[in-house]
């Protein structure tokens, strides 16, 4: 059936914010989304005991950095996310969580990185619609910074542009935010945030994450990486152990005065011209910060139960308590539940959906 005109042209203006689906992909997106109607989550309240916010900084400094509500406050609690129309679902639930579970939710602010090429007014809408009350600020992403340096992943989710926006929050947040959590959208949190970003880094350490050292850290890079001794030098004198970037606490001070955007656009270059990696944004952070990094207890990331990259089979938690739970890997909770196939932990994502479905109660 041939599209109506109208309807022709806005698919492909909102098909060019989804650079990592192909056209069908994209429309069955952008039908999805705008077909998606998301209920207002409640609001939570500070407890007590909770720091205020307000007047950190005069006015003066507010309006330099351009906060109107405290961003610029060394008590708020700072959480970054990337945020797109294919993920917006995830990232709902996960805000959720967070607010949920934080002892003085009023006191967090998130900073929300979009494609500078997706309708941010409706992002912002979203957001704003669920959480009337939320502290946030939305940035915009010029993929153009990082488009030319992408290389060919195992999986094109792993190659959209956003994807790499991490390696950016040091030059798109206000220089006033020194400290941010830097949170994937497919995670719930059942624990308080103010506690992951207390997390010590130490008197040189610029990231923290959980480590997993008994990981085969060799099979994130390739033969031409371990076979040239100029390259694999990189991890002399280090204790190389794999983290997961989607959960990360970054020292926004100590990554702009070393400047790491660069050095991670530097081994970018290199994957260009010898492909030293196979696997998306995450070995350019290997290579910078393995084993230099502050370590976080693995109760901050119970990663993978997306299952695997291929297959998306159902994995369980990894033994011990469980603060975080992250659905990195190919399937997503939201997807397997309304495909009626959903592994048992997606149960625990359920509660945090913010879908209005044509069957829920209102409340």
């Amino acid at each position: 059936m041939r599209r109506p005109p109208l309807l022709a042209c806005l698919l492909l203006l909102l098909s060019s914010q989804l650079p990592c689906l192909s056209a069908s992909s994209a429309a069955t997106k952008v039908d999805s989304f705008f077909s998606q109607k998301f209920k207002e989550a409640p609001q939570f309240y500070n407890s007590y005991d909770c720091p205020s916010i307000t007047n950190d900084l005069d006015e003066d400094q507010n309006e330099l950095d351009g906060s109107n509500n405290n961003v610029c406050s060394e008590k708020a609690v700072h959480v970054a996310m990337t945020l797109d129309t294919q993920y917006i679902r995830g990232s709902l639930a996960a805000i959720l969580s967070i607010l949920q579970h934080s002892s003085c939710p009023d006191n967090i602010f998130f900073h929300f990185v979009a494609s500078a090429s997706a309708n941010v007014s409706l992002l912002r809408a979203t957001i704003s619609s669920s959480f009337p009350y939320l502290k946030f600020q939305v940035y915009r992403f010029d993929d153009s910074h990082v488009s030319s340096l992408i290389s060919t992943s195992i999986r094109s989710a792993l190659d959209c542009p956003l994807n790499y926006a991490r390696s950016y929050l040091a030059n798109l947040l206000p220089l006033c935010v020194r400290k941010v959590v830097y949170l994937d959208s497919d995670l719930i949190l059942v624990d308080d945030i103010a506690i992951l970003a207390a997390t010590p880094l130490g008197a040189s350490s610029v990231l923290a994450a959980p480590e997993y050292c008994n990981a085969n850290f060799t099979s994130y890079f390739t033969r031409t990486f371990w076979s040239n001794p100029s390259l694999s030098l990189t991890f002399a004198n280090r204790k190389a152990c794999y983290f997961n970037t989607g959960v990360m606490v970054i020292d926004l001070d100590r990554w702009r005065d070393g400047d790491y955007t660069r050095k991670i656009e530097e081994w970018m270059e290199l994957q260009k011209r010898m492909r030293i990696y196979q696997l998306g944004s995450l070995p350019p952070f290997l290579l910078v910060f393995a084993g230099n990094i502050a370590p976080v207890n693995h109760r901050w990331n119970q990663h993978g139960l997306g299952g695997d990259n291929f297959r998306g089979l159902c994995r369980d938690l990894h033994p011990g308590p469980v603060s975080l739970l992250h659905w990195s890997g190919k399937g997503k909770p939201w997807a397997r539940l309304d495909a009626n196939r959903p592994c048992p932990l997606d149960a625990l994502w359920a509660p945090y959906d913010l879908l209005q479905t044509p069957f829920a109660l209102e409340t």
